[in-house]
């Protein structure tokens, strides 16, 4: 890697120089003097970059004695006669030119990834903490972000490779010249070369000989396709199908819903609510909300706290099955189920019991916004006591919700249908929504959740109930 030192001396006056080789190209590092020697001396360097000249080889008067000195004492003692060059490889990223763009810390629960896509391409400029590469895991996906400013040198990594904390993706040059991708030398094969004897021979044209056509001989006739009984399916061919491999988040999904099924009880109750009065309450205050706390008034917090009062009146709802014990917890974190284009995450909001309208909007907004642009944490989505989904924003009018482990019930909520509804004594068109509690019957019993879902039905219908505390 270093080559090799090499001095030599001619009548009183020499030369000495040192010839390296780098990836990129060749140049000067340091100039340093040296005296004139009367006899011939050679150094040699290593391949291995971790060791290091130990000794040089000098004759300071003709006839005196070999001395070995370390190199950087020769070094000191060279006199301003002979110019010398050295040179630096720089093969080491963790230093000098080069960084590394390596994994992040992933979270507690995270021990791999794959990484999914590259967001730049070798010699692309990149900025301090920009996002170079997306890693996917079973939670959330995890950019990559360069270590330094520079210009991206290579990749060391593939699509698709499954990564840890740590591993590293891609160098980062710190300088254009760093970055400079070396152009390889012309193979032996494609140096042009004048051509022999033997190839002017094969260009010269040759006289055309005639020949006689051969006699084509018949094709036998192909044989008549089978014929397929009347029940056969006719399948579709191959060629119309993909097959793509699934996201660690949707492989994550798909074995948490698998498991719960498995584990857990499954029942769901259902009930019907009014909507008049909460969006009623909503089209009167939504612009003087807006205007004071700078996020829109919707539904969801509505629901939210009209969930919070159900999990106090019922907590055995906001309990969970732990071996031969049931923990009660004293507080209450709402999991709020987000659809995004990646798959379905669900973000939580910590101490609902604590906050209000405004802050429960804000909060909602923050964490979907993330969801969305994929710039969620794991911590944002960690824990949990109790889940809302909301497929009625998507059109679903009834759903059987499956449980979030480790919870024990999960609210679904539906798609708002005017619906002709008998409202003293005379039938009247309302805004109805179904509603269902998916619950472990291993822990809650029929009445605890009809009655949490009651509650949720009444506070939903008269939100007043909230501020009067019945």
């Amino acid at each position: 890697m270093f080559g090799v030192f090499r001095r030599k001396v001619v009548s009183g006056s020499c030369s000495a120089s040192v010839i390296g080789k780098s990836w990129r190209r060749t140049r000067p590092v340091a100039s340093i003097n040296a005296d004139c020697f009367t006899s011939e001396g050679e150094v040699l360097r290593h391949s291995r970059i971790t060791e290091n000249v130990r000794s040089i080889c000098h004759v300071t008067q003709p006839g005196a004695a070999v001395n070995l000195r370390p190199l950087r004492d020769v070094m000191t003692s060279l006199h301003p006669c002979v110019g010398m060059q050295l040179q630096n490889r720089m093969f080491s990223s963790e230093s000098g030119d080069l960084v590394d763009a390596v994994v992040p810390f992933m979270g507690e629960s995270i021990s791999d990834g794959t990484l999914a896509t590259f967001l730049k391409k070798p010699g692309d400029r990149v900025e301090i903490d920009e996002p170079i590469a997306q890693v996917e895991t079973d939670k959330v996906t995890i950019d990559v972000a360069s270590p330094e400013a520079g210009i991206i040198q290579e990749f060391v990594a593939k699509e698709g490779d499954t990564v840890e904390p740590g591993t590293k993706v891609a160098i980062i040059s710190k300088s254009a010249e760093g970055a400079a991708v070396p152009s390889k030398p012309a193979s032996p094969d494609a140096v042009s070369q004048p051509p022999s004897t033997a190839e002017k021979a094969e260009e010269t044209p040759k006289p055309k000989v005639e020949t006689t056509p051969a006699v084509e001989k018949p094709k036998p006739a192909s044989p008549p396709p089978p014929k397929t009984s009347a029940s056969e399916p006719q399948l579709p061919p191959k060629e119309r199908e993909r097959r793509v491999p699934m996201t660690r988040l949707r492989k994550r999904v798909a074995t948490r819903l698998k498991d719960s099924q498995n584990t857990f009880a499954l029942l769901t109750t259902f009930n019907e609510v009014d909507m008049t009065n909460l969006m009623k309450l909503r089209s009167e205050y939504k612009d003087a909300f807006l205007e004071k706390h700078g996020v829109k008034l919707g539904l969801m917090s509505g629901f939210v706290k009209a969930a919070v009062s159900g999990l106090q009146n019922q907590p055995i709802i906001n309990a969970v099955i732990d071996g031969d014990d049931i923990i009660y917890r004293d507080y209450i974190d709402i999991s709020i189920a987000v659809g995004t284009p990646k798959g379905l995450v669900v973000p939580v909001i910590r101490n609902a019991e604590k906050m209000n309208f405004a802050e429960i909007e804000k909060e909602i907004n923050t964490l979907a916004k993330k969801a969305n642009n994929g710039t969620i944490s794991i911590d944002e989505m960690a824990g949990g006591s109790f889940t809302i989904s909301n497929g009625g924003v998507y059109g679903s009018l009834l759903s059987t919700p499956i449980i979030n482990p480790p919870q024990s019930a999960i609210l679904g909520m539906h798609s708002i249908v005017n619906k002709p509804m008998v409202v003293g004594g005379n039938i009247v068109p309302r805004p109805m929504m179904y509603v269902a509690l998916t619950y472990d019957h291993r822990l809650i019993d029929g009445r605890e959740a009809v009655f949490f879902l009651r509650r949720i039905k009444d506070v939903v219908e008269d939100p007043r109930r909230l501020l009067l505390d019945i």
